[in-house]
């Protein structure tokens, strides 16, 4: 077997780290189902309520989402609206990664990253916290995730477009993205 291109490795590498990191945030799914079901219990079986716990809820799933999203891609799991893609062959499913990564995902991911950098500047800058009393302070570290989230999302799209290069270069589709709509 041939060595795969320096594409493929860098790619490889990219997405390596973002599977590391989409397992480490998977944990956070079922830490939130445990935590609302204790928040349900203990409201309906003994009246009690933590504005800090249901606080911590929404932070653990806009956390699962906001960083698990570049897994989410890179696992094909995400939403297609593919009309003609899965009647293509792997050259042109590999024109369709590399088109929709470079004119759509990458404008896009770097386009959260621009904006999101003031938004979560200024909650730093005011050591911004819940507005509940009782709420969780640091607000700003939740904020944080957006900027990540964006650029997790663009080296995801940096890796598709490496691979649909690689493919069009004449690399073998196995060296492609896995999911059901992997070339």
């Amino acid at each position: 077997m041939s060595r795969p291109s320096v594409l493929v490795r860098v790619a490889d590498r990219i997405e390596s780290a973002i599977d590391d990191i989409g397992r480490a945030v998977s944990w956070l799914a079922p830490l939130v189902v445990l935590l609302v079901f204790g928040l349900v219990v203990a409201r309906y079986l003994f009246a009690a309520s933590s504005v800090a716990l249901g606080e911590l809820v929404l932070w653990l799933h806009a956390a699962g989402f906001l960083v698990g999203a570049a897994f989410a891609l890179k696992r094909d799991a995400h939403v297609r609206v593919d009309v003609l893609r899965p009647q293509l062959g792997a050259r042109g499913r590999a024109w369709v990664e590399l088109v929709g990564s470079l004119v759509f995902l990458l404008p896009f991911a770097l386009f959260v990253v621009w904006v999101s950098l003031p938004y979560v500047a200024a909650s730093w800058r005011i050591d911004e916290g819940s507005r509940e009393p009782g709420g969780l302070a640091n607000v700003w570290l939740l904020k944080a995730l957006i900027p990540l989230a964006g650029a997790l999302l663009a080296l995801q799209g940096v890796a598709a477009a490496m691979r649909a290069i690689a493919i069009l270069r004449g690399a073998p589709p196995s060296s492609a993205p896995e999911g059901p709509h992997a070339p």
